[in-house]
């Protein structure tokens, strides 16, 4: 268990799987930068973070949820909770996530949406057994089942997160085709310092030594 001073932010789970040199740059560097896709995905969480409560058919609806995991050291917001009540009269939480693309390849975004299930079951002692994503582009949810090794690969992502956070590290850039579309390019300076290792290393490696 985590202390609440601990706590990391869970959107960093999504950073990690993205890039872990992203990921370091904005949980360790406190580097942020904005690009279009960043501004779209801004727009696309504005009900979102109102926050507040609503309804969609017979479900209640809370948006801007702070949830949290002492279990894995997790804190932030869901996007949309959605409450169904069951045949038994007990409210089912049922986590929707907001994402301004298409659906990736990668469990990036499916490890987001898990890792807020596990918040909820942590918070309220119930089963949290699904939720969604919605996707901008396709206006479309994609149902999402937290599965057994949904759930695995979510509580190891929180532990390597940690660890990352913990090192006070940045790792090397990797240059790939996602470079392209990250707003921290410019900051990263992937194509730059990834054809220079010998630079870079010495670089992390003084950055280790004044940590």
């Amino acid at each position: 268990m985590y202390s609440e001073d601990d706590l990391l932010a869970l959107s960093a789970l999504q950073h990690l799987l993205y890039c872990e040199r992203q990921c370091a740059l904005i949980h360790i560097e406190q580097v942020w930068a904005e690009n279009r896709f960043t501004a779209e995905g801004s727009i696309l969480h504005e009900r979102a973070d109102r926050g507040g409560t609503g309804a969609r058919g017979k479900a209640r609806v809370e948006y801007g949820l702070a949830i949290r995991s002492l279990r894995l050291g997790l804190i932030g917001k869901a996007d949309v909770v959605e409450f169904h009540r069951t045949a038994d009269g007990q409210w089912q939480p049922f986590p929707v996530e907001y994402k301004r693309g298409r659906a990736k390849k990668d469990d990036c975004d499916r490890v987001q949406l898990c890792a807020q299930a596990l918040c909820l079951e942590e918070m309220l002692a119930v089963k949290v057994p699904a939720g969604a994503l919605f996707y901008g582009k396709t206006r479309r949810r994609q149902e999402v089942d937290f599965t057994l090794g949904l759930r695995r690969e979510t509580e190891e992502t929180a532990a390597r997160l940690h660890a990352l956070i913990a090192s006070g590290l940045t790792p090397l850039p990797e240059f790939g085709p996602k470079c392209r579309h990250c707003s921290l390019a410019a900051v990263c300076l992937p194509e730059k310092i990834g054809k220079h290792p010998s630079v870079a290393q010495y670089l992390v490696s003084v950055r280790g030594e004044g940590a």
